[in-house]
């Protein structure tokens, strides 16, 4: 099968496509033939060997991630984090999956979406996909939508009460602001001038330029801020909280957040239900990774970014 394997930290074009074998299920995992992947930020970081989490914390994390993924490279050559495929086949325990369900799945730090197949347990982080959603669009929902509702839960939203989603327009935050519409919130988008109107469509109540204002200086007080993208400066993080308002930032509230398949299916039946969908910025084909890896660097993609994999294509 084509795979695209990471050969050492750096740049984008350490990311080249090969042939490698074709995974083989044990007795409790599933084949999936994967339809879509993505590339969101977590992977650029883990390319590139840029945590990003501040100058002091990075001193510690960075020789603790080399233990932990690779010292030169990562030692799970095949990155993503994140798929929507169909099951090929079902080892002989399997009881919860069946050979051609439509399924969705985040792999987590286990990486190795960037495939044209993967092997993983039938209890990992999957559920059946929405029936409203292509590949295309639920690829995106493991990871970036568990991920907003495994935080945004954190803070035990109420009805009514205030919520701003910092970075509003990103993978995190466009799913940040519809799951706290769908928990009763007044939600105030941040974002850059392009993307208002797109995040205000998808149920914000204001939306702010932060080209334009800081918002912090207009008086205003939230009951939740939620940073979506971990770009508030920490001068400024807590200023425009209530008394008893709660702070969340997308890099430091994820600390030993485990997403799960529970979760997953909660989002599937939001999803169904019409109150969650995905944003997609750009979709690229399998050999067009590192390309698409290029486009996320620069740190202006809106929503997602979306790889699709023509088997037929890459086989010839």
């Amino acid at each position: 099968m084509k795979a695209i394997i990471c050969t050492q930290y750096g740049s984008p074009d350490v990311l080249q496509i090969q042939d490698v074998a074709k995974p083989i299920p044990k007795d409790n995992e599933v084949l999936i033939k994967i339809h879509a992947t993505t590339v969101h930020i977590g992977d650029t970081k883990i390319r590139s060997f840029k945590p990003g989490m501040g100058f002091f914390k990075d001193l510690f994390i960075k020789p603790m991630m080399r233990i932990v993924i690779g010292f030169r490279g990562p030692r799970k050559k095949i990155l993503g984090m994140e798929l929507a495929g169909d099951i090929e086949k079902v080892g002989k325990n399997v009881t919860l999956f069946k050979e051609g369900d439509k399924i969705f799945a985040g792999t987590g730090m286990k990486f190795g979406t960037y495939a044209e197949y993967i092997c993983l347990p039938d209890k990992a982080v999957m559920a059946i996909m929405p029936v409203n959603m292509s590949y295309e669009e639920a690829a995106p929902v493991p990871n970036g939508g568990n991920t907003a509702l495994a935080i945004l839960r954190k803070a035990d939203i109420q009805k009514g009460q205030s919520v701003l989603i910092y970075g509003a327009s990103g993978s995190v935050g466009t799913f940040s602001v519809q799951l706290a519409k769908y928990f009763g919130a007044n939600v105030t988008g941040v974002c850059s001038t392009t993307n208002l109107e797109r995040v205000k469509s998808l149920g914000a109540d204001e939306v702010l330029d932060y080209t334009q204002e800081d918002f912090t200086q207009n008086g205003k007080s939230y009951d939740v801020i939620f940073d979506a993208v971990g770009k508030i400066e920490p001068s400024k993080r807590k200023l425009s909280l209530t008394k008893n308002g709660i702070y969340l930032n997308v890099l430091t509230s994820s600390d030993g957040l485990k997403l799960s398949a529970t979760d997953l299916r909660l989002l599937k039946e939001l999803i169904e239900a019409g109150h969650l969908k995905s944003v997609i910025d750009r979709v690229y084909y399998l050999d067009q990774i590192p390309e698409a890896h290029h486009y996320v660097d620069k740190g202006h993609k809106k929503g997602n970014v979306v790889i699709k994999l023509k088997h037929s294509d890459l086989n010839s």
